[in-house]
Formats: structure tokens, C-alpha cells, sequence
């Protein structure tokens, strides 16, 4: 019998089945929902998994230069996907326009650069409440880059969404909120854009590859940020960023599978869960107690997203993209 030598290959093959078995399983289970419903369930995966990795990332930007912690967040993501490239093969992850993923990555890049300035000087449940203005960006760019059907459910549920964000953050932004909540405000659009561009390239890539060269671009273009104040790091750092490395791999992987499954803008209003799960981290990780605002915000928000969620399931009203 054959003796295998590569010690890689055995643990990477392992990890590969394992995935195919709980994706399969996965689409059994997902078979009977519509569309939409998948995608915004795909959609609810993403924001629980961005919602653990914001609280770690702020944990580790307390004490680490904001820049070399974005480049090392995108570095370990790439890290973390070099084993399925290599098992895949490198021609499985060719991009059909390398420019379309550069500019994506410059996009999203440049959000991270203001996002990470802000991260150790905005508290969690402000940080991600904040960031739910960028739907209404999304929305309104859907409709003019891809011609997106904009009815009045999707308008009403993301809007309710903002209101409930802004129940949240309004005691806040009206009183001594300071330069870092409007900067952490300003990377809303350019994420925007960036999760718009993301969008037009599931047309021709893969999930597989937007994932990969988002890890390439960014992480590049984040070095040199991250060079100029480079500081030596402890285990405990490494480990913390290796970890951000796999959940923004996650994250993004769910994100982009839901934009291939629906119109970008059917999924806009789960986004505001994220405040849910923030909260709660909130609470176990920095002892931030949510106020009565923050669970008023949130009640409003949870029953816009079940809502839209039950009138998209609507027969006649899915309008999906090919799978």
C-alpha cells in the first residue's frame, strides 16, 4: 500500500470532506426555501460572524496600531484560505478581470482605513449601529448600477431598520460623540461601493476567487500602512489575528454566497441583527450594558427584518439571481 508522504495532505483532505458533508447537509435541510430566503439567511451567517470578529479586532486595536491590524486581519485571511487553494489548485482561482478585483480591493481598503482609525475609539454597539447606514447606500446603488427592482417593502423594512439604528446612536451623535464617530460614519458608503462592486464580479467569478484576491488586494495594499508604525506582537496578538483571519474568511464567504442567491438589496435589512449579536458581545467581553434605547432600537429592528423576510417569501415574489 501506498505510504502518503505529504503530511499537508491527509488534514487538508479531512477538512475538505468535512465541509462538503455540512454543505450538503446544509442544502437538504435549506432545499424547500425560496431564494431569497437562503440568501438572507447566508446573509445572517455573515453578520454573526463579522459581529465576533469587530468585538475581537477592537480587543486587539486597543493596543495594536489600527493599520498593521487591518493588514494583519486580511494576511491571516489569506493564510487561512492558502491550504483549500492549494488543494483545489491555483487554476481554480484565476480571475477573469484582475483589475475588477483590484479596484474592489482599493474600495474596501480605503473604508478599512477609516473603520480601523475609529475601532478603539467607538464602543461596540455604536460601532456596528453606525455601520448600518450603509444599506441605505447599497439600496440606492442597486438601483442605478444594476437596475435592481426597488419595491416597497424593501424601502420600508431598511428604513425602519435606520430608525431603529438611529434610536440606538442618537443620544450619542447629539451629544459629545467627537471626530471618531463621524469618521467610523464616512466608511459607510465607501463599503457600500465596495460590497457593490462585490456584487458585479459574482457574475463571472466565483465566490471561491472574490474571497481569495480580496485577501490579496487589501492585505497588499495594507502594508505599507502597516510597515510604518509596525510594532513587535505577543502569542496571545498572533493567535487573536489568526483567529480574525479564519472569521473574516467566514464572514465574507457567507456575504458574497448571498449575493449570488438574490437581488443585493432583498438582504439589506438583516444586516441590522448584527446589532443584536453586538450587543450581547457587548455585555460579555467589555461590560457594556445596553441601555433602553439600545433594546427599543433593537426590538424595531428585529421585527422589520421578520417582516420582510415573510413578504419576500411570498410566492411571485422572488426575484433571484441563477445560482
Amino acid at each position: 500500500m501506498a505510504v502518503e508522504l505529504d503530511p499537508l495532505r491527509w488534514p487538508v483532505r479531512t477538512l475538505s470532506a468535512a465541509w462538503q458533508r455540512a454543505s450538503q447537509a446544509l442544502q437538504r435541510r435549506t432545499a424547500n426555501l425560496s431564494p431569497v430566503a437562503r440568501a438572507m439567511l447566508w446573509a445572517v451567517a455573515a453578520g454573526t460572524f463579522f459581529s465576533l470578529l469587530n468585538a475581537l479586532l477592537r480587543a486587539l486595536a486597543l493596543a495594536v496600531d489600527p493599520f498593521q491590524a487591518q493588514f494583519l486581519r486580511y494576511f491571516f485571511g489569506l493564510v487561512v484560505l492558502l491550504p483549500i487553494v492549494w488543494h483545489r489548485g491555483v487554476a481554480a482561482y484565476r480571475p477573469r478581470h484582475i483589475g475588477g478585483q483590484f479596484v474592489r480591493g482599493a474600495a474596501h481598503t480605503f473604508g478599512l482605513c477609516l473603520w480601523f482609525t475609529a475601532l478603539p475609539k467607538v464602543p461596540l454597539a455604536d460601532m456596528t449601529a453606525i455601520g448600518f447606514t450603509a444599506p441605505i447606500f447599497i439600496l440606492i446603488g442597486a438601483r442605478f448600477a444594476f437596475d435592481e427592482p426597488m419595491r416597497w417593502e424593501r424601502w420600508v423594512a431598511t428604513f425602519a431598520g435606520l430608525a431603529g439604528v438611529l434610536i440606538v446612536v442618537g443620544p450619542t451623535l447629539s451629544g459629545s460623540a467627537g471626530l471618531y464617530h463621524l469618521v467610523m460614519l464616512a466608511s459607510a458608503p465607501v463599503f457600500a461601493a465596495s460590497f457593490l462592486i462585490t456584487k458585479a464580479l459574482t457574475r463571472y467569478e466565483t465566490t471561491g476567487t472574490i474571497l481569495l484576491w480580496q485577501s490579496i488586494s487589501v492585505a497588499a495594499l495594507s502594508l505599507p500602512l502597516a510597515l510604518w508604525s509596525w510594532q513587535p506582537l505577543g502569542i496571545g496578538q498572533w493567535l487573536g489575528f489568526a483567529l480574525s483571519g479564519a472569521l473574516g474568511s467566514a464572514g465574507h464567504y457567507c456575504l458574497t454566497r448571498s449575493f449570488t442567491r438574490a437581488d443585493i438589496s432583498a438582504t439589506q435589512s438583516v444586516k441590522f441583527l448584527d446589532l443584536v449579536w453586538s450587543a450581547l458581545l457587548g455585555v460579555v467581553l467589555f461590560a457594556d450594558v445596553p441601555s433602553g434605547t439600545t433594546l427599543a432600537g433593537g426590538a424595531l429592528i428585529c421585527a422589520a427584518t421578520v417582516w420582510l423576510a415573510r413578504r419576500e417569501a411570498h410566492p411571485g415574489r422572488q426575484a433571484a439571481l441563477p445560482s
